[in-house]
């Protein structure tokens, strides 16, 4: 199965946001390439926050480019089966954690926003890391730094903050 196919599959399954939900199927069905960035109209994205439940923290990226915090995530690749995959590779790669385990139950939310180079349409994850690890800095980020739940709106934009909310009621 594509990435593609593995994405409508995904967003089918998913039963919130169902307007959002529409817009990437609509997308899907109108672009096979809109798995990929160079879809400069619009391509989807997958995105994994980080968190460690038993402490009450989330994990975020100062993220290079934006200078923001975000949670972990980009592009997808083609070696990404699925995208719980890309969610899963992003989420490590950006992190340096290894053996995060992505909650059950498919993708958290979606959130569609513009970025310098096109729509992204984002399926987001929550990955919990593993008791003790370690962050490490990629090249993609300024700043990796754990926050109580409690300070997310404080550093964080809205659909950060929105992400950890989901993530919280799924816990």
């Amino acid at each position: 199965m594509s990435l593609h196919d593995d994405a409508v599959l995904v967003l089918k399954g998913y039963e919130d946001e169902a307007e959002l939900r529409q817009v990437y199927l609509d997308h899907l069905a109108a672009r096979p390439d809109g798995m990929w960035k160079a879809c400069e109209t619009g391509h989807l994205t997958a995105s994994a926050l980080v968190i460690d439940p038993s402490r009450g923290q989330v994990l975020l990226t100062l993220h290079r480019k934006l200078r923001m915090w975000l949670q972990m995530g980009g592009h997808c690749e083609p070696v990404d089966e699925t995208l719980a995959a890309a969610a899963l590779r992003e989420g490590t790669e950006e992190s340096g954690i290894e053996d995060l385990t992505l909650l059950p139950g498919g993708p958290v939310r979606l959130d569609r926003h513009l970025t310098p180079c096109a729509w992204h349409l984002d399926v987001q994850y929550a990955a919990v890391a593993p008791p003790g690890a370690l962050e490490a800095i990629s090249e993609e980020s300024l700043d990796l730094r754990w926050f109580s739940y409690d300070e997310v709106a404080d550093v964080a934009d809205e659909s950060v903050v929105r992400l950890l909310a989901a993530t919280r009621a799924r816990l």
